[in-house]
């Protein structure tokens, strides 16, 4: 049986000049048609109950619109949304609150939103305070937090109140490490009491750990649904797309040296990169003098832009190079990164002068290999010593 369930939805906006989004009446529709912008277009999808859906795509796809229809915030323009169950939503930091209330009062309000009695609302204030960690700020007005603490606060009110389906909306992007670690645990334990979730997060390893299933969207239509590992590639494939390898360039360069290409060959049997296996990353370059003191970096991040790890020649080296064309390969005996696309960074230096440097110039794809149930894989061994 569904918990939710979208019927052919789409969602209109229109713009009035240089200001945000306005709901027109229909008679204006005529004078406005140059200024509408569609957010969804023809969606559909069930989530079942007791299942954990994430929402993935990049900015405008649409997935903030599809909670902020789920919990009533808007209306669909076309289609029906049917839910099933009582709902907590968390979709944007500060939500649901009233800044004048101080924050225990916001826990009745937010509760009796939700259609609980006072009483059952009293059993669960003290370990909703404790887990948002606010004892010192809960009997002052909410104007007054942060939106730290705003977050927290919110996110512990929405997984506390026992509700049957559960919206989250980029709440593991705010908060320090600890707290995102308090929140991944709380879902997982909501997860498991069979509570219905559904997801919007660019932490797409947050994704696989917590998500039964995965839809992508783009351009307010939904692409394809199926497990997360399979929606996540898709995703890192659309936004790499645009992405292209380094080209021969004219020989007669005025840079004194230029990268020219990067590569990344397997290390072992297979056709592939792959999580845990050898693997080679081949740099090539063009000196038009000779240069001493030269280093070369190959840098790889994460898709949401962190640097994940980098690939550099010591700086005691001194490499020295000749005129002409060169390679400079780096070998890893095992690789640890997880499954997925990482974009590439290269760069040539000397003496800590940046001689050539090429962003977005490539991408690594990391096919399935050893099994990680982390972020990284470790080569190791093991034994038991008995005393």
């Amino acid at each position: 049986m569904f918990d939710l369930k979208f019927q052919n939805v789409s969602k209109r906006y229109f713009f009035t000049g240089g200001s945000g989004p306005w709901h027109l009446p229909w008679h204006s529709l005529r004078s406005r048609q140059k200024s509408e912008i569609w957010a969804l277009r023809n969606v559909s999808f069930e989530v079942e109950e007791g299942e954990a859906v994430g929402i993935v795509g990049h900015n405008g796809a649409g997935k903030s619109t599809i909670l902020k229809l789920l919990s009533s915030i808007t209306a669909p323009t076309l289609g029906e949304v049917s839910i099933r169950g009582r709902l907590s939503a968390l979709v944007e930091v500060g939500s649901g609150f009233h800044p004048e209330l101080t924050g225990r009062e916001n826990i009745y309000l937010n509760g009796s939103i939700l259609g609980m009695r006072r009483s059952e609302i009293a059993s669960k204030v003290e370990s909703i305070i404790e887990f948002a960690g606010v004892q010192d700020h809960i009997d002052i007005a909410m104007k007054k937090y942060s939106s730290g603490m705003y977050l927290r606060l919110g996110f512990s009110i929405a997984a506390h109140l026992d509700p049957d389906i559960l919206l989250l909306d980029e709440v593991l992007a705010v908060g320090d490490a600890a707290f995102q670690g308090k929140c991944l645990n709380r879902i997982s334990e909501l997860r498991a009491a069979g509570r219905t979730i559904v997801l919007i997060t660019h932490d797409l390893a947050a994704l696989v750990r917590l998500c039964d299933r995965a839809m992508l969207l783009d351009s307010g239509k939904l692409i394809m649904t199926g497990p997360p590992r399979k929606i996540i590639d898709e995703y890192l494939a659309m936004g790499f797309a645009g992405v292209e390898s380094l080209t021969t360039t004219d020989p007669a360069s005025e840079k004194l040296a230029e990268c020219r290409g990067v590569s990344f060959i397997p290390g072992h049997s297979g056709e592939s990169i792959q999580t845990g296996y050898p693997m080679t990353a081949r740099l090539t370059y063009f000196a038009s003098r000779r240069l001493a003191n030269v280093g070369f970096k190959i840098s790889l991040y994460w898709p949401s832009g962190y640097l994940c790890s980098e690939l550099a020649t010591s700086a005691a080296s001194g490499i020295n190079l000749s005129p002409g064309l060169g390679m400079v390969e780096f070998y890893c005996p095992v690789l640890p990164f997880q499954p997925g696309w990482y974009r590439v960074d290269v760069a040539l230096e000397s003496n800590e002068y940046v001689i050539d440097k090429r962003q977005c110039c490539a991408t690594l794809r990391v096919d399935p290999g050893k099994v990680v149930l982390g972020d990284f894989y470790f080569e190791h061994t093991w034994q038991v010593i008995e005393k």
